[in-house]
């Protein structure tokens, strides 16, 4: 049994079949086909089911596959460790960051990350929070930069800091008048929110106590930008985050509405997948974001 062995098994499970786990281990189907064998082999039993469509473990392949994730990681660990030893911070990072935060973080800090650890290769992909979850479980990606609680038990949260909301308000709307907005003044119907599968949307509606969309127009776009185009033209309000705002033009910072005190704010975290091992690099973009992000309230 060697450590490639375990690596190629995980990869077919996580993918669901034997090309696609070809592919993301950069070798021919028939040597990972060769490699699967053997271990089968070795173990006397059949680690997968290859009748079913994604292939999936069997019962013997799935107490397997469990062990094998706890070998890898303490395998990452060992190399991780001697870094530290070492002070060196290199390897590479899947990183994954939701669309309300994409935009507007990462360009206050990846060009001071790239400077400083120049030995991480940070691969990045703009994702939701489900297609995060979704990426995690099947190890295409190791973190992800996302709003605070939206994860499950199996997904380890560390919080960075908070977000406030601020409310975007049509010069055409009778908020527009107004310098600070409770929660109760907002009509739900003239409320603009984001599409399904974006966080910030149920953190809004959960904010303002409603479950329902009834707003005049209806988007399916994860765009900030378009909903705040779209009020600058309507009768309509929507909820922006702090850290969008110092990318509000200064003739439009007129229509940013302070909300009246309370649970107007999301935690922004990092998630990292419990069986990342890079310790020393999740650690490296902490200390980087909260030192590049002035505008945040950090924890």
């Amino acid at each position: 049994m060697t450590i490639i062995q375990l690596e190629y098994l995980l990869a077919i499970v996580n993918c669901g079949s034997f090309s696609q786990a070809s592919e993301r281990c950069f070798v021919t189907q028939p040597s990972l086909s060769m490699q699967i064998k053997n271990l089968e082999e070795e173990l006397g039993v059949m680690l997968l089911d290859r009748t079913k469509k994604p292939i999936v473990p069997t019962q013997a392949g799935e107490i397997v596959v469990e062990r094998a994730r706890e070998a890898l990681l303490a395998y990452d660990r060992i190399k991780e460790s001697v870094a530290e030893l070492q002070g060196s911070v290199d390897g590479h990072l899947r990183l994954g960051v939701i669309p309300t935060i994409a935009p507007y973080l990462l360009p206050r800090f990846l060009s001071t990350f790239a400077e400083k650890y120049p030995k991480v290769e940070l691969e990045i992909k703009e994702l939701t929070t489900p297609q995060i979850i979704e990426a995690m479980r099947h190890d295409e990606i190791d973190a992800a930069l996302l709003a605070g609680g939206t994860c499950p038990e199996d997904i380890t949260e560390q919080e960075l800091f908070s977000d406030r909301f601020y409310v975007y308000a049509s010069p055409l709307h009778p908020l527009y008048e107004r310098s600070n907005v409770r929660i109760e003044d907002i009509d739900q119907h003239d409320l603009l929110l984001l599409s399904d599968g974006h966080c910030l949307k149920d953190q809004i509606l959960e904010l303002c106590g409603t479950t329902r969309r009834q707003a005049p127009y209806f988007f399916e776009s994860g765009s900030l930008e378009t909903l705040m185009r779209v009020v600058d033209i309507s009768p309509a309000i929507t909820i922006v985050p702090e850290m969008a705002v110092e990318y509000i033009p200064a003739e439009r910072r007129d229509r940013i509405k302070t909300l009246a005190k309370g649970a107007t704010s999301r935690k922004i975290a990092i998630a990292i997948r419990r069986t990342y091992a890079k310790s020393s690099i999740i650690n490296a973009l902490r200390e980087v974001i909260l030192s590049t992000a002035p505008a945040v309230n950090a924890l």
